[in-house]
C-alpha cells in the first residue's frame, strides 16, 4: 500500500514537471554572422530559456554554412529570410510577391523537414545606398539614376566605388545580374568587397561612392545615408522567418505557438532601432535583444 502510494505521488510529480517543462533535449539556436541576426538569434535563445526551455546558441555563421548546419540536424531553431531561401537554397529565379515568396520555401522545405513558421513584419531585403549630400548634389534618387551615373563616370574616365559584402559579389542574387538589369557595370578594380559593417562607416567617412545595405540597418539613418529606390524591382523580399526542424516541433508542442507570439513583435522598424542600438550606440547585442523581450512582455517574470 505504502509502495503504491509513493509510486502516485511520483508520477503526479513527473507529470507536472512534463507539463511545465516540455523539452526533448536541447534546442540549439543558430545565427547568421551580422547584427541583426546576433539579435535575433540571441533574441530567441532568451526567448526559450525564460519559458523552461534548455537552449545553446550558435552564431556568427555564414549563409550557407548555417543553412547546411540545420539541413543535417545540428541546429534546430533559426531565423532566415524567404528571399535567401528561394534564390541561393533552391534556385528560384521568378519574381514573387511576398506571401509568394512564403509559400513556395515553406512548400519547398516541407520536403527537408524544415518548418517554416509565422513570419514577421520584418522585411530586411538588400539596398544600395549613397552618402544623402552626394544624392541631393547628383540628383540620385533611385537605382537607375546610379546607372546612369556611373556610365557617364566611366566615359570620362572616372571613378565610382562601390562597397558589398563577400557573399554578394558572387551569389546568384547578387552584384552581377544587379549590373545587367540595371545596364551598369563597375570595374573589378571598383568593388570593394569588405565586412558588412564597414560598408556603412566607409560611406559615411566618404570612401565610397555607393554600398550595399540592408533596409532595417540601423546605420542608414544614423550615418544619413539615402536608400535608392530599387524602381525595376530587382531584390526579392526578405521576409524574417523563424524555421524549425520538424522533429523539434513534434518533441515540443507548445514552440510553434511560442514562436509565433515572437515573431508577430517584431517589424521593419523595431528591428531597425534594435540595429541602430548595437551599431550605434554601442549596446551589446544581449542587452538590446533583453529589452525588447522585456518591453514586450515576452519574458515571462515581467508579464
Amino acid at each position: 500500500m505504502k509502495n503504491s502510494r509513493l509510486a502516485a505521488v511520483l508520477a503526479c510529480i513527473l507529470g507536472l514537471f512534463a507539463s511545465t517543462h516540455a523539452v526533448a533535449g536541447n534546442l540549439v539556436v543558430g545565427g547568421k554572422n551580422f547584427t541583426e541576426q546576433l539579435i535575433l538569434s540571441s533574441m530567441t535563445a532568451q526567448y526559450l530559456s525564460a519559458n523552461g526551455y534548455s537552449v545553446d546558441l550558435k552564431n556568427g555563421l555564414g549563409t550557407t554554412i548555417m543553412r547546411q548546419a540545420q539541413e543535417s540536424g545540428q541546429l534546430d531553431i533559426v531565423w532566415d529570410y524567404t528571399g535567401t531561401a528561394l534564390i541561393v537554397y533552391n534556385k528560384v529565379d521568378e519574381k514573387l510577391d511576398r506571401e509568394q515568396s512564403y509559400q513556395r520555401v515553406k512548400e519547398l522545405d516541407a520536403a527537408r523537414n524544415l518548418v517554416w513558421l509565422a513570419p514577421s513584419a520584418l522585411n530586411n531585403t538588400y539596398a544600395l545606398a549613397v552618402p544623402q549630400k552626394r544624392a541631393d548634389e547628383e540628383g540620385l534618387n533611385s537605382i537607375e539614376d546610379l546607372a546612369n551615373k556611373i556610365n557617364l563616370d566611366h566615359q570620362q574616365n572616372r571613378q565610382d566605388l562601390i562597397g558589398v559584402d563577400f557573399e554578394f559579389a558572387s551569389r546568384p542574387d547578387g552584384l552581377e545580374p544587379l549590373q545587367k538589369l540595371y545596364g551598369f557595370a563597375f570595374e573589378r578594380s571598383e568593388v570593394k568587397q569588405m565586412d558588412p559593417g564597414l560598408v556603412y562607416t566607409a560611406l559615411h567617412n566618404d570612401q565610397l561612392n555607393v554600398g550595399l545595405t540592408y533596409a532595417s540597418d540601423g546605420r542608414v539613418r544614423g550615418f544619413n545615408l539615402k536608400l535608392l529606390e530599387d524602381n525595376k524591382g530587382f531584390f526579392p523580399f526578405y521576409s524574417a522567418t523563424p524555421v524549425v526542424r520538424k522533429e523539434i516541433l513534434d518533441a515540443n508542442p507548445q514552440l510553434a505557438d511560442q514562436l509565433n507570439a515572437l515573431s508577430a513583435k517584431i517589424d521593419t522598424a523595431r528591428m531597425a532601432e534594435m540595429n541602430k542600438k548595437v551599431d550605434i550606440d554601442q549596446l551589446p547585442v544581449e542587452q538590446v535583444a533583453a529589452d525588447f523581450l522585456r518591453n514586450e512582455g515576452l519574458l515571462p517574470d515581467m508579464k
